[in-house]
């Protein structure tokens, strides 16, 4: 049974009068788009309207029937099932609604712990001023500004503090010369300017510091959330924390617009673990700089068609962001533009939600999960998978593993390896579908050979392995040239719409490395190839049909119509053909861009419609014109 994340669509159901009870939850009326005070086949049309483009929705709160923050064909499913007498009442009203403040809240103290402060943290203009207290009795304070730990010989607080530039204040008890209590941290973020917004904003200064590098640099951490659709800087935050971050990526590392690596901390710098815009809470974040993709949703529409498939995919949120790396106060010149915050690639209930391996699993059945891979061709690091028959594939969790576990894991991917390549690879019992979750890895190649990512199957392609189970495809990642961005190796056009991404993995010649050829490999097999085609035809009539790829984004981009046109204020580069070092699409327009988007996915599709998933006859050299490949793009964003 697929593991499908998307509702069987119901019959087309006739207009209702009926009128049901209208959901209540802390003053939302869920499923009342229309705001009439009841819940009937009107909202339904116009919910359906909405998805369509064809009217706006003022309160998109009423018509997020599922919890996920946004509204969507899934919401249209759900308020036909309740139309229907399916359901009783909506999945989100089955979320505590006040489970992620009180774990903000929570935290929030304890990094406050038992001092007082007389202002919260957060943003600030010309200046502030702060008093301190304890909670311990006959204390004296004493106090750091530069970040570090207060000892018995820092400042002793007598009066109230000002500052006027970006400051940690960090405060412990003593009594009697002795630490008392806990240490707080209160962190306000000086800012010349109060400008708006209509998405979060993610605020990250460096106390001066300037710009890091691959190691940790601590930085202040601001997020704002939107109210009444509007977010001001100097608004009250939705968090403040302590946090460090690095560069990341590879390629992408060196793009003007850089993406980082975030790690939020407590008090004693360990993980805190904030939730975060409809995110379970985590300490480890990435923020992807969406800089050769001028659509800016690459990435989302990647992991949207993904989560509806069935492939775990990391969640994610569009924000707008600033970065002062100067000592001085926030201002205008440290708008980054739009990036993507999203969950790292790791194991967690959370996260990628597989068992854990422990120091003491070294027999089976523990010993056979978990473990996340991926292939990363020419950029894998240590501990790597050896074996005979493919390169570079990447050990990413556990690090910390024995001896026994590697050996354990590189025969089962020995294993597979050799199944795929077996005289009947086919076979239930000696093929690969005794090593790997099959309907994953038919899915994947979908999905890639939809989007067909230059340098899909040999970067960033994650491979997962659960206790008991076996291998699947996945998660995803890195996306950013995928869906017609990417326009061809060294500036030479590229045929997006036609040939297969797969088959840019063969080896050119006989005995020449290749990083994987297992996908290759798998669609040579006619009984792998047959499930393909027929999962296709399925989805087809599911999340992948036009009228749903076309929804996607359009549901995508929509909220980004204001932020995108601040985005390439700051970055000009709608015109640019050569973006971060890759040939990318020449639009004047963001909104031409989208545009691409969509031609690509109705183009693409058709023409894998008409293909009947069988091999071109030349596979050709990856990213040349009108073979099937891209050597060319993307390596390690």
């Amino acid at each position: 049974m697929r593991k499908s994340r998307f509702f069987i669509l119901l019959p087309v159901i006739a207009l209702l009068v009926n009128v049901f009870s209208v959901s209540n939850v802390f003053g939302v009326k869920y499923g009342d788009v229309n705001d009439d005070g009841t819940i009937d086949s009107l909202d339904l049309t116009m919910l359906k309207r909405y998805i369509l483009r064809k009217l706006t929705i003022d309160n998109l709160t009423v018509a997020d029937l599922n919890g996920d923050n946004s509204a969507d064909s899934l919401d249209v499913t759900i308020l036909k099932r309740y139309l229907l007498r399916k359901l009783s009442s909506f999945p989100v009203e089955d979320i505590p609604k006040d489970e992620r403040d009180e774990k903000v809240i929570k935290l929030e103290n304890e990094l406050k712990g038992d001092i007082i402060f007389s202002v919260p943290s957060g943003t600030f203009k010309n200046q502030v001023t702060v008093e301190l207290s304890s909670k311990i009795p006959d204390a004296q304070i004493r106090y750091t500004v530069d970040g570090s730990v207060p000892a018995v010989s820092s400042k002793l607080y007598t009066g109230p503090l000002t500052f006027t530039t970006t400051t940690q204040l960090r405060a412990q008890s003593f009594v009697n010369g002795s630490a008392s209590g806990d240490m707080g941290t209160a962190i306000y973020v000086a800012s010349s300017i109060d400008a708006e917004h209509d998405i979060p904003v993610l605020i990250l200064d460096a106390y001066g510091k300037g710009k890091p590098d691959r190691e940790y640099k601590d930085v202040a951490f601001i997020l704002l959330e939107p109210r009444n659709n509007k977010v001001s800087l100097l608004q009250p935050a939705t968090i403040v924390t302590r946090a460090g971050f690095h560069v990341r990526g590879q390629s992408s590392a060196n793009f003007e617009k850089t993406p980082y690596r975030l790690e939020l901390r407590d008090n004693k710098d360990d993980d805190a673990k904030y939730p975060m815009l409809g995110m379970p809470g985590d300490g480890d974040w990435a923020l992807i700089s969406p800089y050769p993709d001028k659509s800016l949703i690459r990435n989302a529409l990647a992991y949207e068609l993904g989560k509806e498939m069935g492939l775990a995919t990391p969640r994610y949120a569009h924000v707008e962001v600033y970065i002062n790396f100067d000592n001085q106060p926030l201002s205008a010149d440290d708008y980054q533009g739009v990036y993507l915050l999203t969950e790292t690639l790791e194991i967690g209930k959370d996260r990628l939600n597989i068992k854990k391996l422990k120091e003491d699993d070294l027999t089976e059945p523990n010993i056979t999960g978990g473990y996340l891979m991926q292939f990363n061709m020419m950029a894998a690091e240590e501990p790597l998978i050896r074996g005979n028959g493919w390169n570079d594939l990447e050990l990413k969790e556990p690090d910390d593993l024995l001896p026994e576990q590697l050996a354990w894991i590189t025969n089962y991917i020995q294993k597979v390896h050799d199944s795929i390549h077996s005289q009947n690879p086919s076979d239930p019992q000696t093929g690969y579908p005794a090593y790997i979750d099959v309907d994953s890895f038919v899915d994947f190649i979908i999905h890639t050979e939809l989007g067909k990512q230059p340098d899909s199957y040999i970067r960033s392609a994650h491979i997962h392995k659960d206790r008991g189970q076996k291998l699947k495809a996945g998660p995803l990642w890195d996306y950013d040239l995928a869906y017609d961005s990417y326009t061809g190796l060294f500036g030479l056009p590229s045929s997006n719409i036609e040939g297969w991404q797969y088959q840019s993995t063969a080896p050119m010649m006989p005995g020449m490395a290749t990083t994987t050829d297992w996908y290759y490999t798998l669609m040579q097999d006619p009984n792998f190839r047959s499930k393909v085609k027929a999962r296709w035809e399925e989805l087809r009539k599911g999340p992948l049909s036009d009228e749903q790829l076309v929804a996607k984004v359009r549901e995508l981009s929509k909220p980004l119509s204001n932020a995108a046109h601040r985005n390439f204020q700051k970055w000009n580069i709608l015109s640019t053909p050569f973006v971060g070092g890759f040939s990318t699409q020449v639009t004047q327009t963001w909104e031409e861009q989208i545009q691409i988007v969509e031609n690509y996915l109705l183009k693409r599709a058709a023409w894998i419609d008409s293909s009947g998933w069988e091999p071109t006859s030349n596979p050709g050299w990856p990213g040349w014109p009108g073979w099937g490949g891209g050597w060319g793009g993307g390596w390690g964003q």
